[in-house]
């Protein structure tokens, strides 16, 4: 659909206002058709991605899910298995599919498809939790959850090709700047509606609502992405990036530093799958306050004013700011742990998403730290081999930390906390002694 010659003068004009561009149109590394389409794609990518993020923050494995589960009477165990599903299932096969995508074209119908396929697990997670209860519940959303993360490798491989060739080279992180940014306000606005509208306990049925509603999002998504003009790229290339880090796996007896860093990496894989427990803890300790919209409150609010920060001493100590982070997260966990066992928590429900908001904190440290890290422990083909060894490795790993979950139904969420912290902090001492990376020169 072509837009009007006034509409497209208004596109321009708000175009070059957010990317302070002159009236000279800047399209380097992309095809000169789609240099004139870029206005257009660019709000096309801030709207669909800001609409992603969204849906994420209402399907959030961390927050939503965990208290839809505990809801539901689902066995504990099942949600030690929320987060590995949710990150390990998008990541591994990112690596399979990578090779075939890139054989096609044109690449956004993959996207269109990812997204569809998002929405439809989300909408099924929203009926087991009107129509199931138990572990027939946990069973059905741990399955629809792993749809949903493997919907999500088609989105991920899809986007980042998608957008090196309708996006000029020094306009991406302006793109990516400008939908965080709305994203992160967005999700402000939606914690602070659900923190003051929903009920002390909210039912299946209300947290069904909010399942449906991120699918909507996701649907809406893949509308607005599918009218991206794309024109038609190389297909050649596409190795199996599996096979070729599998190949590569000598790099872990050959170079100390990258071995250290992978294993540190391993064990601090315990922040990110800390996380439901809070959620868990709160739940199924408090019933005094509408705790959910304010642990979404709190992601939102400590992803706005974490990153910039823990980015900018990245660039002096990637080192330290892993360690320091992790550090923070570790004894987060052990400070709750004891919080639940001598009866705190109970008697103040504000504690659960307040710490929650220091441990997202503390994890975006940690994922800034390591990616950071490992971006300046080598370059060019180097680093490429670096981050497919070490992904394939977490990805195992993160399956790993699921079967660690099973312990919640003997030592409950605070009693996982204090594992979980207690490989945080081994992680912290292997960690110290990485070398400081020097960013390649």
């Amino acid at each position: 659909m072509s837009l009007t010659h006034n509409g497209q003068e208004t596109l321009d004009r708000a175009y070059r206002f957010l990317v302070e561009e002159e009236e000279v149109r800047v399209c380097k590394d992309i095809p000169d058709e789609a240099c004139q389409e870029v206005p257009g794609n660019f709000f096309k990518l801030g709207a669909s991605h800001t609409l992603t993020k969204l849906a994420d923050e209402l399907g959030n494995a961390k927050t939503v899910l965990p208290w839809l589960l505990t809801s539901l009477g689902a066995p504990a165990y099942f949600v030690g298995f929320l987060v590995p599903i949710r990150e390990s299932g998008s990541l591994l096969p990112q690596l399979l599919i990578a090779s075939v995508v890139r054989r096609m074209p044109r690449r956004k119908s993959v996207w269109v498809a990812g997204a569809f396929l998002q929405a439809l697990a989300l909408l099924g997670m929203a009926g087991a939790g009107l129509t199931l209860r138990g572990w027939e519940a946990g069973a059905a959303v741990l399955g629809l959850l792993a749809l949903f993360s493997l919907a999500r490798g088609l989105c991920s491989v899809s986007s980042k090709d998608v957008t090196g060739k309708t996006i000029p080279k020094t306009r991406r992180g302006r793109l990516t700047g400008f939908t965080t940014s709305l994203a992160g306000v967005l999700t402000l606005i939606v914690g602070g509606l659900l923190a003051g509208l929903t009920p002390a306990d909210p039912s299946p049925e209300l947290l069904a609502a909010i399942l449906a509603s991120g699918a909507a999002l996701w649907l809406l998504a893949s509308g607005v992405f599918g009218s991206i003009q794309e024109e038609a790229g190389a297909t050649e290339g596409g190795k199996n990036a599996i096979r070729e880090a599998f190949r590569r796996m000598s790099l872990l007896k050959t170079d100390s530093a990258f071995r250290r860093f992978v294993l540190t990496r391993a064990l601090f894989v315990s922040t990110g799958l800390s996380a439901p427990y809070y959620v868990t803890l709160a739940r199924e300790q408090n019933h005094s306050g509408n705790l959910l919209g304010f642990f979404i409150l709190a992601s939102g609010l400590a992803s706005a004013l974490s990153s910039a920060v823990w980015g900018r001493y990245s660039d002096r100590s990637s080192r330290r700011v892993l360690v320091a982070a992790a550090l923070g997260a570790s004894l987060l966990g052990l400070i709750m742990f004891l919080l639940d066992r001598f009866g705190v928590v109970q008697a103040w429900s504000w504690i659960p998403p307040l710490a929650f908001f220091l441990l997202s904190i503390a994890h975006s440290g940690v994922r800034i730290g390591r990616k950071t890290y490992i971006l300046d422990l080598a370059s060019g083909q180097r680093r490429t081999d670096y981050v497919a060894v070490s992904n394939t490795i977490i990805g195992v790993v993160l399956l790993l930390g699921g079967v660690l979950g099973t312990l919640a139904s003997l030592v409950g969420p605070g009693g996982m906390l204090l594992v979980l912290s207690l490989f945080g902090f081994a992680g912290v001492a292997l960690g110290w002694g990485l070398p400081e990376a020097e960013v390649p020169g």
